[in-house]
């Protein structure tokens, strides 16, 4: 992960880390950029000043023939500073399109620059603007970061495919906003200073909810009523909603700084993997409401959030002729109101309370009264004192099959009135006498697209003129204008005069807009806009969090006076005996897990020895202090005894001198030498021939290591003289023999080597602080334990893994575990998983490795063969996970990676029917080899039927696919491939007859009245001379469509996208090219009509975003 300079840059919650463009490395996923603004003046309603900001378009011609790595714009000016975009056209060696920001003088400027941006680029759909990728950060650039961006911007794939529309005319539209912004200290910037508010932390991808709770939170009646929910002292705010709510809730209203949200998402029951996932926010909303009305049930606050949003309106069904009418009341906590084809608030309420005809085909059954023409539709019996307004700027796209964000401009007032125009808005039954006036009281942003982006919310908390940006950690004062207009979304026009593009003028969308309103009625506002003070929060509730406080301070005086002290880590026998064999195997002790001492850096080490005699119970006398060393090879030995004289001097001098390295520490060995009786007697002298040895038995037949034991020899001995002492160290017989090893070191590889008893301790190069370890010879018999001998078992405990196998198609189900070696092989392990799940071909085991960010398994599987051990598939970027997933094919896996699967959709011309297939062939085959297997799979109308193969894409027909094609160059991800039989009449074309495309379309309601093709394009074989009326016979008949309906089509010639509608009498085969021209599919023949096909089904809350799992609350 790319460490950055302040002010900090939350990551990315698309699929890509923003990295520099030297930075190779991708990131984790799914997280999310934070937006910084500038530091808010302390002067009461400041004018604020706006960056300088300019919009750059950059069109690259002949893109496709770029070949440079690298490719440059032209310089471009903001802020006095001179910028440029750089792109890598193939990737940074990723395949994806790789796109910074870059400062164009950076070589020449002085040392020690600093600028800082915010920034978006987008690559521009040329066909449909909508579809535009967008995607933007901020930086704080300087000489070693001076460019800065998106090394993930879009896959190549999407890119190159002309189908897309972003490449036009081998040209690619790259545009870039920049503002320059004052160089901030981030980290000195103090919200609650500024502004008297502090912010929430954000946990990856959690702004979505940080918006929301910053909303509620400033509503304070819901803050009043959260404080008085029953919580006892006993209850875990990390299991309880209302008490984590309330934590939360009391840390906004009373810390100094921002507040953590981990206590509240563990509450809900959510895993780390949740807080990486971005949610929708009137989802959470709705969900979270529904949760506390829940919990509030018998208790004083009952019906709470009734009482603030709850408000009701009326269904109604009323026939024109005859008297009857059809009504339902219905409770809402929020509105959906649609930002497609209306200019603001009113008219989407206008278009709430349209009136619907039902008549013709669509007369409504009323009761006793048979079919009959009526009006439907929705009027409002009360609105609640806090309205929540829910913006539709997600919808779904039925032509694409997914999720697009609406960027319009769509205006909302400081004052709503809901009684205009004489109560047109109400129901008969609504009471007149409650005034609907509503004030602004907050605006929650979406910043993005529909693939990711970032919330943040503009609130007024008491509804006075000062408007505050909460925008995770930070808030900052902002006027009315940022709070509305700028929210308004739309577009902006370029002007003229920018470098990088001359005439025509062109518009930028703003992606950053309203995304929820929340209004006050006047008439309640000073019930709901409420003093909460102190007395509101339960006893317990303030206990527990003052003491919070109170531990939080103490840590922070811990902190402060850090260097006045210093930690003495003391490990002992005991402490070894305790750890190896069982917590580690390798050097002695994990200092983590031994005695400390925190001990002022002036106080004398004889005092120290005195604490020590108190804690352990061995007089300062007999106490002996090794300093322990870091080894070349890094391993972690006590080193030499602290001599006499350097015990006369301060604890703070004896770490300086021991550990330069690090200063926090000072590590010792506290050796004790202990009588027959047990109790503790001085230790040995020690001379410059003595060395001090610690000694580890091994068992092989149970695989067990344990510590027995240290002993001072003499370097000129042998280890053939201490065999008698380690033998009664063992609880061996004084004869045993034995095998000597060496424990030399364990990183970045096992080295224990056999140690010669007959040789001396000095000819060995044995020394202080060495380890050997020793075992019994084994017998033959014995030898055939699966780990024999001391370097065997250590190799054994290094390199073992503990694996989570969990089945692919059940990702979030645990499996079974299973004990491996870092060093199998990709065949050492699919056979050990063979044999666990009782199969007999390992080769039919695929495995995929496990994403350590999203919690999920990886998009592609581990190819046969293709990693060299078990090491590489559980390491993900810099962390190692220990889940693999396994599937079990029905072939093997070597034979399955020569193959291709193509998912080919059948259209029958003996049934009314589309059947998918899945052909999977040699990836050698063609195109004919994929019909002759789909011929037996499907039934033809003949014997002698011939099929061919369609690339079908957006209700388009791009391509008839040759029969010698190969299919390894298929890509059936993005479009359809559609198999049918080819009619006659085309097998039988005549010189003069000419084969044209036809295609559905309707238009859309927006002001551009954009042209939607769906439904099933055709092709349709037309004879010179043919006019409309005709083709328009043939075409009934082969659709199948009733007279009625048809009556209704219009028929139009399209080039280029342009529709020009026909005429009965006109002559349809003179609008057509020759049908051997190359792209005659952009040439077709319209069907306009309505599009009464069903359907598909989607999630219920069409707000969704296309990648978002639905919000949970478990608890």
């Amino acid at each position: 992960m790319t460490m950055m300079t302040p002010p900090p840059v939350d990551q990315q919650e698309d699929e890509e880390m923003l990295v520099p463009s030297s930075d190779l490395v991708e990131g984790p996923q799914p997280m999310e950029v934070a937006q910084t603004e500038p530091a808010a003046t302390t002067v009461e309603n400041p004018p604020v000043e706006d960056p300088p900001t300019l919009k750059f378009a950059w069109p690259i011609p002949n893109f496709t023939r770029l070949n440079t790595r690298k490719h440059y714009s032209d310089v471009f000016v903001v802020g006095g500073y001179k910028w440029r975009i750089l792109i890598f056209p193939k990737g940074n060696n990723v395949d994806h399109l790789s796109m910074y920001l870059d400062v164009a003088d950076a070589a020449n400027l002085p040392y020690g620059w600093s600028r800082y941006s915010q920034f978006s680029l987008t690559v521009v759909n040329q066909v449909q603007s909508r579809y535009s990728l967008r995607k933007e950060t901020q930086h704080q650039f300087n000489s070693r970061e001076s460019d800065w961006g998106f090394t993930s911007f879009m896959p190549l794939s999407e890119l190159y495919d002309l189908t897309r529309g972003y490449l036009v005319n081998d040209t690619v539209m790259i545009e870039a906003e920049v503002a320059v912004r004052k160089v901030l200290d981030y980290w000195s910037y103090d919200s609650k200073k500024e502004t008297g508010f502090v912010g929430l932390k954000n946990q990856g991808a959690t702004c979505y909810m940080n918006s929301l709770l910053q909303t509620l939170y400033h509503i304070p009646y819901f803050r009043k009523a959260v404080y008085h929910m029953p919580t006892t002292e006993n209850d875990a705010p990390t299991a309880s909603i209302p008490l984590a709510l309330q934590s939360l809730f009391y840390k906004l209203q009373y810390n100094d700084t921002s507040v953590a949200t981990k206590e509240l998402t563990k509450s809900f029951g959510w895993d780390t993997y949740d807080s990486f996932m971005q949610h929708d926010v009137q989802e959470l909303n709705r969900v979270l409401c529904e949760k506390l009305e829940d919990k509030m049930k018998g208790t004083v606050v009952e019906g709470t959030i009734q009482k603030l949003f709850e408000g009701h309106h009326m269904n109604y069904i009323e026939c024109i002729n005859v008297d009857y009418k059809s009504t339902r009341k219905e409770s809402f906590y929020d509105l959906q109101l649609d930002v497609k084809g209306c200019k603001d608030v009113y008219a989407s309420f206008d278009k709430y309370v349209e009136v619907e005809r039902l008549e013709g085909d669509n007369k409504y059954h009323a009761e006793g009264h048979d079919l009959q023409d009526a009006k439907k539709g929705v009027l409002f019996i009360d609105f609640p004192p806090v309205l929540q307004l829910q913006l539709k700027r997600f919808e779904y796209d039925f032509m694409r099959d997914t999720m697009v964000k609406i960027n319009d401009r769509y205006e909302f007032p400081l004052q709503l009135d809901l009684d205009r125009e004489d109560g047109k808005y109400l129901s008969p039954d609504a009471d007149k006498s409650v005034r609907n006036l509503y004030t602004l009281h907050s605006v929650l942003v979406h910043s993005g697209g529909v693939h990711g982006g970032h919330y943040y919310a503009f609130i007024r908390p008491t509804l006075t003129d000062q408007w505050y940006k909460f925008d995770d950690e930070r808030v900052t004062k902002e006027d009315v204008k940022r709070a509305l207009e700028e929210q308004y979304g739309g577009e902006e026009e370029l002007p003229q005069n920018n470098p990088g593009f001359n005439n025509p003028p062109f518009k930028f969308t703003k992606y950053s807009n309203a995304y929820m309103l929340v209004y006050i009625r006047e008439s309640d506002k000073d019930k709901i806009i409420c003093n909460v003070d102190e007395k509101d929060i339960a006893e317990h509730l303030r206990v527990r969090l003052k003491k919070e406080q109170e531990e939080k301070e103490d840590k922070r005086k811990y902190k402060a006076q850090a260097h006045l002290f210093t930690t003495i880590k003391v490990a002992r026998d005991d402490d070894i005996t305790e750890q190896i064999g069982k917590n580690i195997y390798f050097d002695l002790v994990d200092h983590e897990k031994v005695q400390s001492f925190r001990i002022q850096k002036q106080t004398p080490f004889q005092q120290f020895k005195e604490e020590v005699a108190k804690e352990f119970g061995v007089p300062v006398e007999l106490q002996r202090f090794w300093i322990w060393a870091k080894r070349q090879n890094h391993t972690y030995r006590p080193n030499r005894p602290l001599l006499p004289h350097e015990e006369l001097q301060t604890v703070g001098q004896i770490r300086e001198a021991s550990n330069k390295a690090n200063n926090a520490e000072l590590k010792l060995f506290l050796e004790i030498e202990r009588g027959p009786d047990g109790r503790p007697i001085p230790p040995p002298e020690k001379s410059s021939e003595d060395i001090l040895l610690f000694f580890k038995l091994y068992d092989p037949k149970n695989a067990v290591l344990r510590y027995v034991g240290r002993l001072m020899v003499k370097s000129s001995s042998k280890p053939m003289d201490i065999v008698g002492q380690l033998n009664k160290m063992a609880g061996f017989a004084p004869d045993e023999e034995i095998d000597l090893f060496e424990e030399i070191k364990f990183e970045p590889c096992v080295m224990c080597e056999h140690l010669d008893k007959k040789t001396s301790f000095r000819l060995c190069q044995i020394e202080d602080g060495d380890i050997i370890c020793y075992q019994k010879p084994l017998s033959i018999q014995e030898s055939e334990c699966l780990y024999p001998d001391v370097p065997s078992f250590l190799e054994y405990v290094q390199n073992r893994e503990v694996v989570h196998f969990r089945m692919l198609e059940k990702p979030k189900e645990d499996g079974f575990v299973m004990e491996l070696s870092k060093l199998y092989t990709y065949d050492d392990v699919v056979e050990r998983l063979a044999q666990k799940l009782a199969l007999d071909d390992p080769s039919k085991i695929r495995l995929t490795s496990h994403n350590c960010y999203s919690q999920q398994p990886k998009p592609q599987p581990i190819k046969y063969r293709g990693v060299d051990h078990l090491s590489d598939m559980l390491v993900h970027y810099n962390q190692t996970s220990d889940i693999l997933y396994y599937e079990v094919l029905d072939i093997p896996l070597p034979e399955l990676q020569g193959l291709k699967t193509l998912k080919v959709a059948f259209h029958s011309a003996v049934k009314d029917e589309v059947v998918i297939h899945n052909i999977r062939l040699p990836k050698q085959s063609t195109v004919g080899d994929v019909i002759n297997e789909l011929k037996t799979k499907v039934e033809l109308s003949h014997q002698d039927a011939e099929l061919r193969l369609l690339e079908v894409f957006f209700h388009k027909i791009y391509k008839i696919f040759p029969l010698t094609e190969r299919i390894e160059n298929i890509n059936d991800q993005y479009w359809t491939l559609r198999a049918e039989e080819i009619p006659e009449e085309e097998k039988n074309i005549g010189p003069n007859d000419r084969l044209i495309h036809v295609y559905h379309f309707t238009k859309d309601g927006g002001q551009n009245q954009q042209v939607q093709n769906f439904g099933e394009p055709f092709f349709l074989v037309i004879h010179e001379g043919e006019t409309l009326e005709e083709i328009k016979t043939r075409i009934q008949k082969k659709l199948h469509v009733p007279d009625e309906d048809f009556a209704k089509w219009k028929f139009a010639s399209f080039s280029m996208g342009r529709p020009d509608y026909l005429q009965d009498t006109d002559v349809v085969y003179n609008r057509f090219q020759r049908r051997d021209v190359y792209g005659a599919w952009e040439q077709y023949l319209g069907l306009e009509h309505i599009d009464n096909a069903p359907k598909r089904a989607y999630a219920a809350n069409q707000n969704r975003h296309a990648y978002e799992k639905p919000v949970k609350i478990y608890n």
